[in-house]
C-alpha cells in the first residue's frame, strides 16, 4: 500500500468509478483508516452512453446510502474527456489512453478536494482487476504533487479480495456491469466476443428494449424502492434470444415508401426482397416469400386491444414489448418462437411489395426482479 504522509485529520475524499468497486473500497479504506471521514466523489464522463452513466451513479448513490457515505457528483463532461483521448481511440485496455483517463479524472478529484478544503484523495479505480495499480499510483503521486495534495494507494486486491470484493457486490445485489464505461474499449470488447453492441442501440422513438440500459435502470429502481420497503426480493439472471431491428422499410407498387411497423423478432434472410401480397384474410396478409405476414392496423388493434389512429401514431408511440410478443403469438399460435416478419400497415393491398429489413438476434441475459413470499 502506498500511503504519503497525512499531516492532520480532515476527510478523504474518495473517487469512484462504479459501486461494484466502490462498495467494497469504502468498507476496506474506513477499517485501515477508521478515524477518516470518507466522502465520495463520482466523476466518470468517460462512461458512454450517457443512459450507462446515469445507471451506474443510480447504483453508487445506493451504495453509498447503504455505507452512510455522502456523495458528491461531478459533471458529465464527455466532450472534454473525448478531446484528452484524442488520437488515442486505437490504444488498448491499460494503454496510453488509460493513463490520460486516470489523469483526467483524478486531477478533477484533486481540485474537488481543494474545493471542499480536504487535503487527502485516493480512488476506487485501485480495487479493479482491469486496472493497472502502478500505472493509477503514478498518477495519483503526480496529481498530489501538483496541487499539494496528500494520497492513499492500498492494495486491497491481493490476499482474495478481488473474489470478497465481487462477493460482497452479489449479496448487496449491486449493478455488475461488463465493460469499463469506455466506448472504446467496449469496442473492442465487444468484437473479440462477436456480439452486437446493443449499448449503442437506442430505438427512435423511445422504446425499452430487453437487457437494455433503460430495463436495467428501471429494474434497479424497483430493487431501491423494495430495498426502501423492506420488500424480500431476489434478482435472478435469464438466458433468452435477444433482437434489435437496425433499419427497415416497405415500398408498394408505386415504389413509394409506406409507414410500416415491424413487431418484434421479424427476421428476413435476405436484407431486401420483392414478392407480392397473394390473398388476405380478415386483416392478415399473406406475403409471396420469408413467411413474411402484413396485418392492417385495424387487425393489430383488434388482437391487442390497442386505438391507434395510424401506423405513424404508432411508430411515434410504439407499444411496450410484450404487447408486441402477444400479438405474434396470437397470430401464429405457435408452441415455438416465430421469427416470421410481422409487419403492420395502415391498409393491406393484393398488389406487389418490396421490403428491406436489417436485424440481429443472439444470446442474450437479462436480470429479473423475483419477490419473495
Amino acid at each position: 500500500m502506498v500511503v504519503s504522509k497525512i499531516s492532520r485529520k480532515l476527510g478523504m475524499l474518495v473517487h469512484i468509478c462504479c459501486s461494484v468497486d466502490s462498495h467494497f473500497f469504502l468498507q476496506k479504506l474506513h477499517q485501515q483508516f477508521p478515524h477518516e471521514h470518507l466522502i465520495g466523489f463520482f466523476y466518470d464522463p468517460n462512461i458512454h452512453p450517457y443512459s450507462e452513466y446515469q445507471l451506474r451513479l443510480l447504483d453508487v448513490q445506493r451504495s453509498c446510502q447503504k455505507l452512510g457515505i455522502p456523495l458528491h457528483i461531478g459533471e458529465y463532461d464527455y466532450k472534454g474527456w473525448l478531446e484528452a483521448v484524442r488520437g488515442l481511440e486505437n490504444e488498448p485496455e491499460k494503454g496510453k489512453r488509460c493513463y490520460v483517463c486516470f489523469d483526467n479524472r483524478l486531477e478533477k478529484t484533486a481540485l474537488k478536494a481543494l474545493e471542499l478544503g480536504e487535503k487527502v484523495i485516493t480512488t476506487t479505480l485501485l480495487t479493479s482487476p482491469k486496472k493497472s495499480i502502478e500505472s493509477l499510483q503514478k498518477s495519483l503521486e503526480q496529481i498530489v504533487g501538483t496541487y499539494g495534495l496528500e494520497m492513499v494507494a492500498p492494495d486491497f486486491r491481493k490476499g482474495g479480495g478481488t473474489s470478497e470484493q465481487f462477493l460482497m457486490a452479489k449479496e448487496a445485489r449491486l449493478y455488475h456491469q461488463d465493460y469499463c464505461g469506455c466506448l472504446f474499449a467496449l469496442q473492442v470488447q465487444r468484437e473479440q466476443q462477436h456480439r452486437l453492441q446493443d449499448e449503442l442501440c437506442s430505438p427512435c422513438p423511445f422504446q425499452v428494449l430487453p437487457s437494455s440500459i433503460e430495463e436495467r435502470i428501471a429494474l434497479y429502481k424497483k430493487v431501491m424502492q423494495c430495498e426502501e420497503q423492506m420488500t424480500p426480493f431476489r434478482l435472478r439472471r435469464e438466458k433468452f434470444l435477444n433482437y434489435r431491428l437496425q433499419r427497415a422499410w416497405v415500398k408498394n407498387s408505386c415504389k413509394e415508401v409506406v409507414p410500416s411497423f415491424f413487431l418484434f423478432y421479424s427476421v428476413l434472410k435476405r436484407e431486401y426482397i420483392k414478392g407480392k401480397v397473394e390473398f388476405i384474410d380478415g386483416g392478415k396478409g399473406y406475403f409471396s416469400k420469408e413467411e413474411v405476414y402484413l396485418l392492417s392496423l385495424a387487425y393489430f388493434n383488434e388482437l391487442t386491444q390497442s386505438t391507434y389512429l395510424n401506423v405513424k401514431e404508432m411508430l411515434r408511440k410504439p407499444p411496450p414489448i410484450e404487447i408486441e410478443i402477444a400479438c405474434r403469438q396470437a397470430l401464429i399460435g405457435s408452441v415455438v418462437l416465430s421469427l416470421s416478419p410481422i409487419i403492420i400497415v395502415d391498409e393491406i393491398q393484393l398488389e406487389p411489395y418490396e421490403i428491406y429489413a436489417i436485424s440481429k438476434t443472439y444470446q442474450d441475459i437479462r436480470e429479473n426482479l423475483v419477490l419473495i413470499g
